[in-house]
């Protein structure tokens, strides 16, 4: 099947909340923008039930609302969103290009703001109850269907303690499962003190997943103790899996410089190693390396 081909002055690869922030600039700026995400625009914020730490928003405000208003703003200033997957890239000269499943986008510009995918524990049998067989990465989502149940948070930081914090108003107990000596944990203050009052919440610390079972569906998270290395079934209806992110970076690899985690380097100005090509997003990570001035930047994209 021939491709056909669309041009634009910038192509910004995702759609959360760094590749709709990019959208706005380069929109406001009367550059031609498109933005394309394979899943959900907003990314992985509208998967936060709870957003209270942003400014403009002192009663708080929900993940999805706020992208909600990310996307609304962008679309204000004409910018294109194409909901599909990046099939493969060709970044080296002038003019770039970007590859979905039907269209070739030619682009003056590209920015990578492709965001990460949910970290998995590694566990026995986990890919067996992934996609809805009792593994899940959002509260948000699956909190109602386990009203009355008893779920499992595995983490210990922000996501895995506010998220289980949220779940506690449909589930009847909430186990949480930490690899930190008891007391210890890697959120917030506030937080970790409201998750420790929270009568529904009970805490399994030096514990991590050693498998997952069950029939059809999960039924039990055996735990193994960091310290004893004892194993401790434990009966659960859902395991909600909170222990960081991995980059969507695999298709720059051997195109872009990353690091040994999959983050994208970049300069002070959000540059990477090569020209006419950003990276914006919790996966971009200045590097001590600084890149020799890129010719003809200024013609690519104006990011001031």
């Amino acid at each position: 099947m021939e491709k056909r081909t669309e041009q634009y002055d910038v192509v910004i690869i995702g759609g959360g909340a760094a590749g709709l922030t990019a959208g706005i600039y380069c929109g406001r700026a009367k550059l031609k923008t498109l933005i394309l995400e394979k899943t959900l625009v907003g990314g992985l914020a509208t998967y936060t039930n709870e957003i209270e730490n942003y400014p403009g928003f002192p009663e708080g405000t929900t993940g999805t609302d706020l992208m909600g208003l990310f996307h609304k703003q962008a679309k204000k200033f004409g910018v294109d969103f194409k909901m599909t997957d990046v099939k493969a890239v060709s970044l080296d000269d002038e003019v770039k290009v970007v590859e979905t499943f039907r269209v070739r986008y030619e682009c003056r510009a590209v920015i990578v703001a492709s965001g990460g995918k949910p970290r998995l524990t590694g566990a026995q049998n986990e890919d067996k109850y992934l996609y809805d067989k009792g593994i899940s990465f959002c509260a948000t989502c699956d909190a109602a269907a386990n009203t009355g149940k008893t779920v499992m948070v595995i983490g210990s930081g922000d996501a895995a303690i506010e998220e289980g914090i949220f779940l506690t108003k449909f589930a009847d107990k909430v186990i949480v499962s930490v690899m930190h000596d008891p007391g210890k944990m890697d959120c917030n203050e506030i937080a970790k003190n409201q998750a420790l009052d929270n009568p529904k919440m009970e805490f399994m610390w030096n514990t991590t997943v050693d498998s997952f079972e069950g029939e059809e569906r999960l039924e039990t998270v055996v735990l193994k103790n960091s310290k004893t290395g004892e194993l401790q079934p434990v009966k659960v209806d859902t395991c909600f899996l909170f222990i960081g992110y991995v980059p969507n970076t695999e298709i720059f690899s051997g195109v872009l410089d990353l690091n040994r985690n999959g983050y994208v380097l970049v300069n002070e100005k959000m540059e990477t190693n090569v020209s006419g090509v950003f990276a914006a997003g919790m996966y971009a990570t200045n590097s001590l390396n600084k890149w020799p001035q890129q010719l003809g930047m200024e013609r690519s994209l104006a990011m001031e």
